[in-house]
């Protein structure tokens, strides 16, 4: 069955305002010769037109969506937020939350992006696509229910969940975000729920610095149901693997979901200029190979995956090619051209040994 592959040109037109890097321009902060936010359109774009040229794209279920509804938004954020949102977005744009700036018609744009997170979980469920892939922008992973932050909007996978609850296609969901930055939108809005599992795999204390602990686990009913795994700065390949195997697979293997859900994120890249983790286009193959394997073994193959985060324009596309290459299972390849030199980059056996003991140490502390 054809992997769906989800986009819409409008979420390229979403506007970040006048920043340099993460601080807005103005005082001594010039502004930059070209883009603003480093949460630009370039990464998403050249991903879409990479698959157009490489062949890819005429393997894969080309599909847009319609925008989440009122009612879809509503059960993960107050009306008072949306109220707001809207407003700001009416009147030209701004900024309601950190580091989430956004320009007119941002709030049509925001909720056309969680649509298209909707629209590719429910294609999966409903078994219109074997695996489906959502080229989601603005993103969505740090938006908690009553406030923006870090580039994100609306929480595009916590709204798919429940539109996918609330039409009965499913109950029980996992949630594993590799984004380099913690999912704390994803975990604030599932901490107390049972049946949703939320998994992040990250770098300690990168962004938000106050969350993404390992002792977070959960809430009330929800006790257990939240893993976060926080890694050192220079994590690499070798090590996202073992955290793969070691922690973040077993948890959901152990949840049972009906589905599980991939924020994708490519800044744990090593080139990312918010990142400082050592990961390659190869590191997102081998993760994306180990969740598909996954899915077939416990949910019926039923994966979504959800774009997040990554900063590089010319490494993003890469890295999501190596991706759709494992989702779609063709034979097109595009060659990683820095893997010969990022892979001499890696961390030694001694830092490596390092990472593998401090995994070590979550996995007893989880009995």
């Amino acid at each position: 069955m054809a992997t769906g592959f989800y986009w819409a040109e409008r979420c390229f037109w979403h506007s970040g305002g006048n920043y340099a890097g993460m601080v807005p321009v103005g005082g001594f902060i010039q502004p930059p010769a070209a883009g603003g936010l480093p949460e630009n359109p370039e990464t998403k774009r050249r991903l879409r037109n990479l698959i157009e040229v490489s062949g890819l794209a005429a393997e894969m279920r080309m599909r847009g969506a319609e925008p989440a509804t009122q009612e879809d938004l509503r059960r993960v954020h107050p009306a008072s937020y949306l109220d707001a949102f809207r407003a700001a977005s009416d009147a030209g744009g701004g900024e309601l939350g950190l580091r989430a700036p956004f320009g007119p018609e941002g709030y049509e744009i925001a909720a056309l992006s969680a649509g298209l997170a909707k629209q590719a979980l429910f294609d999966v469920l409903r078994g219109d696509v074997g695996n489906a892939y959502a080229l989601s922008r603005p993103p969505g992973h740090h938006c908690e229910p009553d406030r923006p932050n870090g580039f994100c909007l609306l929480a595009n996978i916590a709204i798919a969940v429940e539109a996918a609850r609330a039409a009965g296609l499913a109950s029980r969901f996992a949630v594993l975000d590799w984004d380099v930055h913690h999912g704390n939108g994803t975990e604030a809005v599932f901490l107390s729920d049972p049946d949703v599992l939320t998994v992040s795999l990250h770098q300690e204390r990168n962004y938000p610095i106050e969350t993404g602990g390992f002792e977070v686990r959960g809430e009330g009913a929800g006790a257990g149901a939240n893993l976060n795994i926080p890694l050192p700065a220079g994590t690499g390949h070798r090590g996202y693997l073992e955290a793969m195997q070691r922690l973040a697979l077993p948890a959901i293997r152990a949840h049972e979901p009906e589905v599980l859900i991939v924020a994708c994120g490519f800044d744990a890249a090593l080139i990312d200029p918010l990142g400082r983790m050592l990961a390659t286009a190869g590191t997102f193959r081998e993760m994306t190979r180990l969740v598909m394997e996954l899915a077939d073994e416990i949910c019926g193959g039923r994966l979504a995956m959800v774009h997040e985060g990554g900063y590089s324009e010319f490494y993003v596309p890469l890295c999501g090619h190596q991706v759709l290459e494992e989702l779609t299972g063709s034979a097109i390849r595009v060659a990683d051209p820095m893997e010969p030199a990022y892979s001499q980059r890696q961390p030694g056996s001694r830092f490596d040994a390092f990472v593998g003991g401090l995994i070590g140490e979550m996995v007893a502390a989880l009995g």
